[in-house]
């Protein structure tokens, strides 16, 4: 069995045992209300009734299932020219670094339900950086398809745009990672913290406009 396959699938059941050892195996440690939704200033605004938990505890682990069979269920159906045979490899390393980022989550909605994070959110923002620098890592080897990586109309359109687009922000996004990781952990204000992420995540749409409208000017078409 491959090894990302092997990892895949031990995250996943990890999030499993874990929500379900917090509910049964600590149930009398959970508060009556626990948290689940925080605001933008890194403390709790949601809750729900402690019997009532076990659906959230099971929500993350349901989600990381589905994605693993996407993981096989994507390259199967994608169409001809924008499969994933020809990056194979980067594309299990993302799909099982996404279900890390789903079990870091899980862990960290549990500690929080069981006792209330001594920082806020803190870590798991922390944690949602430090992926963001993992992905752009390898962002620049992944090939055009419909399912991973920045795809947008000038990126499917044209092949050299997609190149050109995720050799850029794959910088982009490993810069944004360990900068943002830094930042959260030095203490900087949520607000600033999720500005920050929201424009490294979005950039990436306009300036694929502006390398598509550079490559392809008006009237020429894409390969």
């Amino acid at each position: 069995m491959k090894r990302w396959l092997i990892v895949s699938v031990a995250l996943t059941v990890a999030a499993l045992a874990g929500g379900l050892y917090v509910y049964f195996g600590l149930y009398d440690r959970l508060p009556e209300r626990v948290p689940v939704h925080w605001g933008i200033d890194g403390q709790p605004d949601g809750w729900v009734a402690r019997e009532n938990a076990i659906g959230i505890f099971l929500i993350t682990p349901g989600v990381m299932l589905l994605f693993l069979g996407l993981t096989f269920l994507l390259p199967a159906i994608s169409p001809a020219r924008f499969g994933v045979e020809e990056f194979r490899d980067t594309w299990n390393y993302l799909m099982t670094l996404v279900l890390a980022l789903f079990a870091y989550i899980q862990a960290a909605v549990l500690w929080a339900s069981l006792s209330g994070p001594p920082h806020g959110i803190r870590p798991l923002v922390a944690g949602i950086f430090v992926f963001f620098a993992l992905f752009g890592n390898v962002l620049g080897k992944v090939r055009r398809n419909f399912w991973l990586g920045i795809r947008t109309p000038w990126t499917l359109a044209s092949e050299a745009v997609w190149n050109r687009t995720h050799r850029v922000w794959a910088w982009g996004w490993t810069a944004m990672g360990v900068i943002g990781t830094v930042a959260t952990l030095v203490g900087a204000p949520y607000p600033a913290l999720f500005v920050f992420l929201i424009v490294g995540v979005l950039a990436p749409v306009p300036h694929s406009y502006f390398i598509y409208r550079r490559l392809h000017p008006a009237g020429s078409a894409p390969e």
